[in-house]
């Protein structure tokens, strides 16, 4: 199955760490981040998942659940999680999906057969509360993730659902946003009073009209 930008996810259950999930009972109406490992005790993705721990308050700030899934089972879970949080020094508190059936991985594309036909690839999906992929970024085994753009992505991808903004090169919350070539200039003004610079007729910068 090939998951593109605006697809509604698929639905599945499957057991994990904590149990068995049903994934769109267990999303509720948060945003989730859902990201792939190609199996348990692999030194990228324990630097990764420790990681993901620390940053958790930082996704529950923008209500974004986090869910991994890695292709061994429930108990070798465990286990890893006992290493990731000694090596890490942090305490592992979301789910790992067990997907040793390859069910979760088929359903959503995560086996990339010229890459390797028995391994998940390390992709992560971001989704919204209507269940919509809205990111997807897939890294190669030796290149570990950035979880702070993942966040940054989220920032923007939630301010722009409101307003008529896009972010620009290397925005971060707070800095200014792009106007949206559909609002004409003088409309523009009456929508955003902290004011638009106009650089270019189709490039109008306006501050991050929440702050």
């Amino acid at each position: 199955m090939v998951l593109q930008l605006g697809d509604v996810v698929p639905n599945f259950t499957q057991q994990s760490s904590e149990g068995e999930i049903n994934f769109y009972d267990w999303a509720g109406d948060s945003w989730v981040v859902f990201f792939s490992h190609p199996a348990d005790y692999t030194p990228v993705c324990t630097t990764e998942l420790g990681e993901v721990a620390k940053l958790k308050p930082e996704f529950d700030k923008r209500n974004a659940k986090v869910i991994a899934l890695s292709v061994d089972d429930a108990e070798s879970h465990k286990g890893w999680i006992g290493d990731i949080n000694e090596i890490q020094n942090t305490t592992v508190n979301y789910p790992i999906l067990a997907d040793d059936d390859k069910k979760v991985s088929d359903l959503y594309g995560m086996i990339h057969p010229n890459a390797n036909a028995k391994l998940t690839v390390r992709t992560v999906f971001v989704i919204d509360p209507q269940r919509k992929l809205r990111l997807t970024i897939t890294y190669p085994p030796s290149t570990g993730r950035n979880f702070q753009e993942i966040l940054r992505v989220i920032d923007s991808l939630q301010l722009t659902d409101n307003y008529s903004v896009a972010t620009p090169v290397n925005w971060k919350d707070g800095d200014d946003v792009v106007v949206v070539p559909s609002i004409p200039t003088e409309e523009a003004k009456q929508k955003f009073p902290k004011g638009v610079t106009e650089i270019r007729p189709y490039l109008r910068m306006t501050p991050q009209p929440d702050k």
